[in-house]
């Protein structure tokens, strides 16, 4: 059975797990939680303190998914932040349901978009945002880390 749920900061361990898991299906992804992730340590008390919230899901007490949420820094919206499912939790509608809570929570604040930033490397995910709306937008950003990460932009309206 599977169980969303708000996160707390005892799932830094599992949730390390799973997105090291992900990162390790693309070369050239490097997990480095104390020098670029230290939040995954205390993920509940991050997205509090950025006034977010965070979910893991669960099925049979592994955690085989998450997603979470900020303030956008454009006024107005708010930004999706770290969508992992596990590879044997995929194409069974979780990710779909993690979005749907970001995209609630989105409608309950009043927000008038969701913003994104994916790894350029991650093409099923961009194929999953853009089967549910997301716009891909010209921009793009480096963030200088360990995995040369380059990501893509993608926004999608809020309907009420």
């Amino acid at each position: 059975m599977l169980t969303v749920r708000e996160a707390h900061d005892q799932d830094a361990d599992p949730l390390i797990a799973l997105i090291a898991g992900v990162f390790a299906e693309y070369p050239g992804c490097v997990m480095d939680v104390d020098g670029e992730l230290p939040e995954l340590r205390r993920i509940a008390s991050y997205f509090r303190e950025h006034h977010g919230e965070f979910w893991v899901a669960e099925r049979a007490g592994q955690v085989v998914g998450c997603i979470g949420y900020t303030p956008s820094s454009d006024p107005g919206g708010i930004e999706l932040k770290k969508l992992y499912v596990h590879a044997s939790a995929r194409t069974h509608g979780l990710g779909g349901q993690l979005v749907d809570r970001v995209e609630a929570a989105a409608r309950a604040r009043g927000a008038g978009f969701i913003d994104l930033w994916s790894d350029t490397r991650f093409t099923t995910a961009h194929a999953f945002y853009e089967r549910r709306g997301w716009v891909r937008g010209p921009t793009t950003r480096e963030l200088h880390d360990q995995s040369e990460t380059v990501e893509y932009y993608f926004r999608k309206a809020v309907t009420r």
